[in-house]
């Protein structure tokens, strides 16, 4: 049996011919990245219960790529799975809350000072309508799409850091913290003055990362401090 090399193949040859394009969608991956979206924002609370029948009808698939988006969320601790296998959100205690909060002060705040030397006008003025939009779905009662709102102010942010690691790590963490945003405004605001977000802004417009650096820690550090009393009992965790 002759064998050839692949230098010796002819342009335009089929020595790739196994690697077609695949055009049939991912409904697993669908399926996984709307729940991601879903933990990130606060739209599924601690301790809810995910069934795979009801969800998969939901999403309109079967169960088998629902069960497949379930067990890779498992995998990186954003689900778990109860005495019956059944998936759902899991309850964080004190100390992972505060572990993940004190990780996010440092790994936000290098984006944001990133942000600060390379981010563009466009990024900038999005972040301010994004606030902007923020503020009216709070004064207008609508929590949930405030809470949704400042999951994605966080999110540009780091993503206008250009620093695309950076990103997918802070996103894990947001995944994992996500469902306790639902009570981040039970006490109403926790900003009783500027709200950090503006000095974000102001310090990306003045393109100074100190500034910038400081105003998202702020915001991390002292909005989501009521996050803790909701959080699991360390001792019990």
């Amino acid at each position: 049996m002759s064998t050839r090399s692949l230098e010796n193949t002819p342009e335009g040859g089929d020595a790739h011919a196994w690697a077609s394009p695949i055009t049939k969608e991912n409904l697993g991956d669908r399926a996984y990245f709307a729940l991601r979206e879903a933990l990130m924002g606060g739209q599924l609370k601690p301790g809810e219960k995910l069934r795979l029948r009801p969800m998969s009808k939901r999403f309109g698939i079967s169960a088998t790529p629902m069960r497949e988006a379930f067990l890779r969320l498992v995998s990186l601790d954003a689900l778990a799975l109860d005495a019956r296998g059944t998936a759902m959100v899991p309850e964080l205690s004190r100390e992972q809350l505060i572990e993940i909060r004190n990780i996010r002060l440092d790994l936000e705040g290098r984006a944001a000072a990133a942000a600060a030397t390379c981010a563009t006008d466009a990024q900038i003025d999005a972040l301010e309508a994004m606030h902007a939009q923020l503020s009216r779905a709070f004064e207008a009662g609508d929590f949930a799409q405030a809470i949704d709102l400042n999951t994605q102010f966080h999110l540009s942010l780091c993503r206008a850091g250009g620093m695309p690691i950076l990103l997918e790590i802070v996103e894990n963490l947001w995944v994992r913290c996500g469902p306790l945003l639902s009570h981040l405004y039970d006490a109403g605001n926790p900003f009783h003055d500027i709200h950090p977000h503006l000095t974000v802004i102001e310090g990306l417009r003045a393109r100074d990362p100190d500034v910038t650096r400081r105003a998202i820690c702020h915001d991390i550090e002292h909005g989501g401090q009521g996050l803790l009393h909701h959080a699991k009992d360390s001792g019990g965790a």
